[in-house]
């Protein structure tokens, strides 16, 4: 028997499946919630980066200890001596004070080298967070070489220095880096050494399956 004209002949076309719109609208929200919790979590690819940059720049710290005790003995001295009443450069045209910008520079440059080769064997498959841990690490081994070299060195009270030497002895002067840019040596050499071996040794990524030829009947 016909429906009268007016009425639907199911409930749900009326109303337009009510329950399939509010199925849909779960479904949404779930898959929005999804992606937003995709995209604010690390994955752990990401985060074991993370922990081995952070390894990496500590390690490299710490060793700025070894570079500040090789700097304290391989730079050149500064001879001072007095005369009673002000303290002069026994050498009044040497170049020691430089070298020992030099010096630091050379060995910031090899240790940084010596860094880079040392984290590319070990995590060769590593991206730019451990180039970023470098650089952060090479940083802080040349700030604490520095400060430990001169806390080490001979004090840098020169008038005390001088009084107890006597007048006209020669004393070391104090170890002091004038170049502040040396700092930089350590991260620049390690930067660029490590970009380069990756660059030269590290892993390729495979390169795509060539299409087959067509077969002379296809043509």
């Amino acid at each position: 028997m016909p429906y009268p004209t007016g009425y639907p002949a199911h409930p749900g076309q009326a109303s337009g499946h009510p329950e399939h719109a509010e199925h849909s609208d779960e479904h949404a929200e779930f898959s929005e919630h999804s992606e937003h919790s995709e995209h604010s979590e690390p994955g752990p690819e990401l985060r074991a980066e993370l922990v081995q940059a952070s390894l990496v720049a500590i390690a490299v710290a710490v060793s700025g200890v070894l570079l500040g005790l090789l700097w304290l003995w391989l730079a050149p001295k500064v001879p001072l001596v007095s005369d009673g009443s002000a303290v002069y450069l026994k050498n009044s045209e040497g170049e020691d004070a430089v070298g020992a910008d030099g010096m630091f520079t050379l060995l910031g440059l090899a240790f940084g080298a010596v860094s880079a080769i040392i984290v590319f064997l070990l995590f060769r498959h590593g991206g730019i967070a451990l180039v970023v841990g470098l650089a952060i690490g090479g940083v802080l081994a040349s700030v604490i070489a520095w400060r430990l070299g001169v806390w080490l060195g001979p004090t840098s009270d020169v008038v005390a220095h001088a009084k107890a030497a006597g007048k006209g002895v020669t004393f070391d002067g104090p170890l002091k880096l004038g170049a502040k840019g040396a700092l930089l040596a350590w991260s620049m050499a390690a930067m660029v050494i490590h970009l380069a071996l990756t660059g030269l040794f590290g892993p390729r990524d495979p390169e795509p399956a060539l299409a087959p030829a067509p077969s002379p009947e296809a043509r």
